[in-house]
């Protein structure tokens, strides 16, 4: 019981130690504010930035702090703090976390927050108060550890003194209570119960599914409820061209050439899935591009404007666009030649993962920050049971609790927006292949192959291994419990009684390794 003590304390270490690192690995990413001064740009550290300052980001930056564009227009990667799938646009007066990656042009800010209040350092403080409120479980062998040596020893101790004072003999109830103490020795407890986590995480690594200690697959065979992200989870992350209308006076292959040669200019999600969706082209040699809007390229005695429905009404035409996916619209001069929708692709194995949940008897919830109706489009097509969307990280984070009210919850997400709520859940499982390190360290289990498809294997490898456990547990308890009572009653030697020791242990860890042998 000492020695699986002292395993459990550090197990317990070091999982708080790699909790701990999730401000250690955000602060390894060196972020410095650029500071518009009087004499122009110079670089500070956001700490040292204050409040009503003007910061420049250039394309391609991290926003450095919170505050509200003063000059310029540009779109912004939003994924690591809403999971939002689509880049946001941005003009004067719209509102910037820090966190946020500018795509496109130049921005001119002003900061609203000091650094120390900004987007990701209040990330920070919810993972780790997610952490502190997420409930701890015992394992049954280490609430047994603490009754179950001091009643064995007192037993012992009334076997051999208390029945010579009435038959006498005290030799021969001395060697009983040896006989006693021998086959109570929980070795096939300490030895075999352990192993069998063991077993379930070795076999769990053969999988790409990595478990941070033996507790978590516990918990993990409890779950009643099931929550996912969507983006980076469900979805790949990537856009695909998934529908393209056009007024007629074009082809579709004719508009996605046009379009893809004016993108070609671009480095915008967007733009890269049209121009691998068209068949090899050339770029026009002469393009610009309006930041926040689109680009525009001349050819000749034509105007080709490529971009959103937002853009075209900016230039005077009104354009209807769709919502279940994101539209690129073409016009050439004055004329509308078509539409091109894109959307986020759904993993191939998430739509089968949800329905082996559902078989099993789990509920599934998706939460994620991106729109309402792309989010229920994906629900739909997945077969998610309920779908919540538009959520910031500590609305997300207040979902979880809502749902653990009800009974234990797994949440299954990726990126750094996901990583409240993943420290909040009663286990917590991060897609480890495109994770954020916060996301990371935050999750209880890491799925290596970013597969849906691996949290049913998890959930099944959890249950297998409770059920090993536990037929260890009946096995070490039934034996012993028959050779103690033969032991009292002068049936059994020592002999026996090293056999309920060390054969029962041989029997129960032969059981467990029937874990790592199954994969």
């Amino acid at each position: 019981m000492l020695f699986y003590q002292l395993g459990e304390y550090f197990q317990r270490r070091a999982v708080h130690a790699s909790r701990r690192s999730i401000q250690s690995l955000l602060n390894m990413k060196p972020t410095m504010a650029r500071v518009l001064g009087p004499d122009g740009e110079f670089e500070r550290r956001p700490e040292d930035v204050a409040i009503g300052s003007v910061i420049i980001v250039r394309a391609g930056e991290q926003v450095p702090m919170d505050g509200s564009v003063v000059i310029g227009s540009s779109s912004l990667d939003t994924a690591s703090l809403t999971g939002e799938s689509v880049p946001r646009q941005v003009g004067p007066h719209d509102e910037v976390l820090a966190g946020m990656v500018n795509l496109e042009g130049r921005l001119e800010v002003r900061v609203k927050r000091s650094a120390t209040e900004s987007s990701l350092q209040k990330m920070i403080a919810l993972v780790e108060q997610a952490s502190s409120n997420k409930a701890k479980t015992e394992q049954m062998i280490t609430r047994l550890a603490r009754v179950y040596t001091p009643i064995v020893v007192v037993l012992a101790a009334i076997v051999a003194f208390i029945p010579p004072l009435f038959v006498g003999n005290l030799e021969e109830w001395v060697y009983r209570a040896l006989i006693f103490l021998v086959i109570s020795c929980p070795c096939a407890l300490v030895i075999s119960i352990p192993l069998g986590y063991f077993g379930g995480i070795g076999a769990g690594s053969k999988r790409g599914v990595l478990v941070k200690g033996g507790e978590y697959l516990d918990v993990l065979a409890e779950v009643k409820t099931v929550i996912f992200d969507k983006t980076g989870t469900l979805t790949t992350g990537r856009f695909e061209v998934t529908d393209v209308t056009t007024s007629g006076d074009v082809t579709e292959a004719e508009l996605l050439t046009l379009a893809a040669r004016v993108e070609m200019a671009s480095t915008h999600p967007l733009a890269k899935a049209i121009v691998a969706k068209a068949s090899k082209t050339t770029a026009f040699a002469n393009i610009t591009e309006d930041p926040g809007y689109g680009l525009t390229a001349t050819d000749s005695t034509d105007t080709i404007y490529v971009g959103s429905a937002r853009f075209m009404r900016k230039l005077g035409h009104s354009i209807q666009d769709e919502q279940m996916g994101t539209s690129v619209h073409v016009m050439r001069n004055d004329r509308w030649l078509g539409r091109i929708e894109l959307m986020d692709t759904v993993k191939e194995d998430a739509a089968a993962a949800v329905a082996a949940l559902k078989r099993l008897g789990y509920h599934t919830v998706m939460l994620t920050g991106d729109r309402d109706e792309v989010a229920t489009s994906v629900g739909l097509k997945i077969g998610i049971d309920e779908v919540k969307s538009e959520l910031l990280p500590h609305q997300k984070v207040e979902e979880v609790e809502k749902l653990a009210a009800r009974g234990k919850v797994a949440f299954v997400g990726d990126g750094l927006n996901d990583a409240a709520a993943l420290a909040r859940a009663d286990v917590g499982l991060v897609m480890g292949g495109i994770g954020s390190d916060a996301a990371v360290t935050a999750a209880d289990l890491v799925l290596m192959n970013d597969a849906p498809s691996d949290v049913v294997a998890a959930i099944e490898l959890s249950q297998r291994t409770k059920r090993i456990v536990w037929q260890n547990i009946v096995l070490a308890f039934g034996m012993k419990a028959l050779f103690l009572l033969l032991g009292v009653l002068g049936l059994a030697s020592m002999w026996e009684a090293v056999f309920a020791d060390v054969g029962v242990a041989l029997l129960a860890i032969g059981n467990a390794t029937r874990l790592i042998r199954s994969n």
